[in-house]
């Protein structure tokens, strides 16, 4: 997590100017009106702030013991979402940028789900990205502790002093070499990056003679197969999936609501509302490895005596590789309450509810400026970007809105402590006019599937998804850009399918990386 999830992207403003254009940023709903939430603009950031309050849970400090605010969901597949947004999205939030466009319309390049994000511009526009002969990737140093393949992403090395006698210079940040600088925001992200860097190498060295683009082709099909085929199923209800397929595959003819003239856009409703459920979906903290001391918070709470955070942008601390069954179904863990099973644990990602851990809703001030509130950011860009209240999308949808009374603020566990309280106990401003982002998160509460989690004791958790509104605004935005993309999967080869069978999953995808 970094400013650049909380600062506006430069160009979102301009997508409300003309009912026709859209450029890389527009709207998927362009006829309905702003939503508001007071008499005036201070008013509504406000009541905005205090709602975003109802939305913060209380400190928790970081565990990987049973929980339940846990969904049937593996962690990884919330850090795969993060992956996902940044090669799907693009910020231009430079100081070069405001300099020389300062209003930055159109300047961004389309939206796809085709990993320039790992592959950057190429070994011949980056080389330094690259290996020898520019078909594989460098890697970094090794890291201990969990996978003994595990390495850092390859860095730059911060100068040496010029003379001995000199003092030490300046500690300078070593970043990461990589497509997107994004995908080290975070110690998950950045291994994750590298368990990507690790699959295109593997399937180099398994596919002699295949051209690097031919290579590319290869580890984009598996990685757009995993989106479709098992993260859109693991977030979104099956009823609003089905809706989608033609005799089982989807069609681009079953979209209703994301349509473009030319190439596809980024809808404000998906980047600013409805793909924000991964922000409910993070734990307080996560265990790396056997280790305790890796046991760690997703940011510093030096008030808790918590001075390390998983905090990215810097060297990867040697002992801090992470065991991957922690995070993803590679293999099967235990799921009793004893210290001993724990270490070894599958931790799972938090439910998709309307409750934000602490951690993000205050946010240290390396990461974030004023509000330090994560729900409070995401509320106040809903506002400044006039999108609709959950409602209006609802009815544009051709669905009944959810009562006031429905829309539940708080964590979706089986059985709370106390009765949650509604939208409008927060304010009266809220009746019938609920914030887009905060009305799909509810909506998630009330469609929910039985998930058989991986573990010996076969336990099964009824697991909150994006329901009608939140899921197709999701699924029809994947599936566009994907139909949009003459390169992509569904383009090319329809009814591809990876040689491990129909049943090719993210654990797959991470066991073949790891040379399982």
């Amino acid at each position: 997590m970094s400013a650049k999830h909380s600062d506006p992207i430069r160009g979102l403003t301009s997508s409300k100017s003309s009912p026709l254009f859209q450029g890389r940023f527009g709207r998927m709903f362009r006829s309905l009106h702003a939503a508001r939430f007071g008499a005036n603009p201070d008013e509504s950031r406000k009541n905005l702030a205090k709602l975003a309050g109802a939305m913060a849970a209380g400190f928790e400090p970081p565990k990987d013991g049973k929980d339940d605010e846990e969904s049937g969901i593996p962690s990884l597949y919330t850090y795969l979402g993060q992956f996902i947004d940044h090669d799907i999205t693009f910020d231009p939030n430079s100081s070069l940028q405001k300099q020389n466009d300062p209003d930055a319309l159109v300047d961004f390049r389309n939206p796809a789900l085709d990993l320039d994000n790992v592959y950057g511009r190429g070994p011949d526009d980056q080389p330094y990205m690259y290996a020898a002969g520019g078909t594989t990737f460098l890697l970094g140093d090794p890291i201990m502790g969990g996978d003994p393949g595990a390495r850092d992403l390859p860095r730059n090395t911060p100068p040496a002093p010029k003379k001995p006698l000199d003092p030490k210079p300046p500690a300078e940040p070593q970043r990461a070499l990589i497509g997107d600088p994004r995908n080290d925001e975070n110690t998950i992200v950045s291994q994750f990056q590298g368990l990507f860097l690790r699959f295109h190498n593997r399937t180099v060295a398994d596919n002699p003679k295949l051209e690097f683009r031919e290579i590319q082709q290869l580890v984009r099909f598996h990685y757009q197969f995993v989106v479709l085929n098992d993260f859109l199923p693991r977030i979104i209800h099956p009823d609003v999936l089905k809706h989608l397929r033609v005799d089982g595959h989807y069609s681009r003819d079953k979209l209703q609501f994301f349509h473009w003239r030319h190439d596809p856009f980024m809808p404000v409703e998906f980047s600013v509302a409805a793909y924000r459920l991964g922000h409910s979906m993070v734990r307080p903290g996560y265990r790396l490895n056997d280790s305790d001391a890796t046991l760690l918070p997703i940011f510093p709470v030096p008030s808790q005596g918590l001075a390390e955070g998983l905090t990215g942008f810097r060297a990867m601390n040697p002992a801090w590789g992470i065991d991957w069954g922690r995070f993803i179904d590679i293999d099967v863990r235990t799921y009793d309450g004893s210290a001993a099973e724990n270490q070894k644990r599958l931790q799972f990602a938090y439910r998709i509810d309307t409750s934000v851990v602490n951690p993000l809703s205050a946010l240290p001030a390396s990461v974030a400026s004023n509000p330090a509130s994560l729900p409070e950011r995401n509320l106040l860009r809903g506002l400044m970007l006039g999108l609709p209240s959950g409602q209006d999308v609802a009815h544009a949808m051709c669905h009944t809105p959810l009562p006031d009374k429905q829309i539940l603020i708080g964590q979706g566990v089986d059985q709370p402590e106390s009765p949650l309280p509604n939208i409008a106990s927060i304010d009266k401003v809220f009746a019938g006019n609920c914030p887009l982002w905060t009305y799909i998160l509810a909506e998630a509460m009330h469609h929910r599937v039985a998930v058989k989690v991986p573990v010996k004791e076969a336990v099964t958790i009824n697991t909150p998804v994006l329901g009608p509104v939140g899921g197709r605004i999701v699924a029809e935005v994947f599936l566009g850009l994907l139909f949009g993309d003459k390169n992509s999967l569904l383009n090319l080869a329809p009814h591809w399918t990876p040689k491990a069978g129909p049943g090719y999953a993210l654990e797959d995808f991470v066991g073949y990386a790891l040379g399982r």
